[in-house]
């Protein structure tokens, strides 16, 4: 049985709003799953109902056996973590430490085991030397790190990043994909928004398709990225290398650089 189910799920805001129209989603545990598609789809609405940040307005959202309707968000928050798109929504203590020691001694963890969490989460995300630092005296990209450092802190099943990569440079982006290899060997369960389609090839073994409020299509990087029907109706297109090698005329779905680079020598006859 999937881990994370939403089922007939839709949610419109007070203003009138619609959403979220209808939608059922299974993740398993342990899965790494990108959800992607352009601003209105209906993604962010979709992960805070997860989160239960949102409650449904219609259909359900469950968490394991737990059945979000029926928990408090705090009581949610303790199995699915939610890393907000923009982190000055998130932080509010005048130190990375303090910012990072909230969400477990909120959860009334044991000492020991909480100092082995935040030193954790510290050094997956290269915070160590900032831990007594105002964060809002650290550029947006670490600040970024800091609500990421906060959430594996409290060591939940369930990891949401909503738009992790965008102000990254190239170091933070491999940094994020060392922290999601990192979850992922723990058996975490990551899903994230992104509109970067290259850092979905890179990291997710699952895309969710979402546009107009519903979901359009699931599949690997590799369905998703040569479906342009699919990718026609949610306003998507290729990650470069995909479209690159689309414009050669190279054949085989490629996603990855990997994949590019030897199907580009055996075109040139090169070993």
């Amino acid at each position: 049985m999937a881990y994370i189910k939403l089922k007939g799920v839709s949610y419109k805001y007070p203003e009138g709003f619609l959403a979220v129209d209808n939608i059922d989603m299974e993740i398993e545990k342990g899965e790494s799953v990108a959800i992607i598609g352009q601003n209105g789809a209906g993604k962010t609405t979709t992960v805070k109902m997860m989160n239960g940040l949102l409650k449904p307005m219609s259909g359900e959202v469950f968490i394991g056996d737990l059945n979000t309707k029926d928990y408090t968000t705090a009581q949610v928050s303790r199995k699915v973590g939610y890393v907000f798109q923009n982190p000055d929504d998130q932080i509010f203590h005048s130190s990375v430490y303090a910012e990072v020691e909230f969400g477990p001694k909120k959860m009334k963890i044991d000492e020991k085991r909480k100092e082995k969490l935040i030193n954790y989460s510290l050094k997956w995300t290269g915070l160590k030397k900032h831990k007594y630092e105002n964060p809002y005296n650290l550029p947006l990209s670490i600040r970024k790190f800091v609500t990421i450092a906060s959430i594996i802190a409290m060591d939940v099943d369930v990891v949401i990043l909503d738009e992790p990569t965008a102000g990254q440079d190239l170091v933070g982006t491999l940094l994020l994909s060392n922290i999601l290899k990192e979850l992922q060997r723990r058996g975490k369960t990551i899903i994230t928004i992104t509109h970067d389609m290259q850092f979905v090839v890179e990291n997710f073994n699952r895309v969710i398709v979402m546009a107009d409020k519903k979901i359009v299509k699931t599949g690997t990087p590799k369905e998703i990225f040569w479906d342009f029907e699919a990718l026609d109706k949610a306003m998507l297109k290729q990650p470069y290398i995909s479209s690159l090698c689309y414009k050669l005329g190279i054949e085989g779905d490629i996603v990855s650089k990997q994949e590019a680079i030897d199907a580009i020598c055996k075109k040139l006859n090169i070993e």
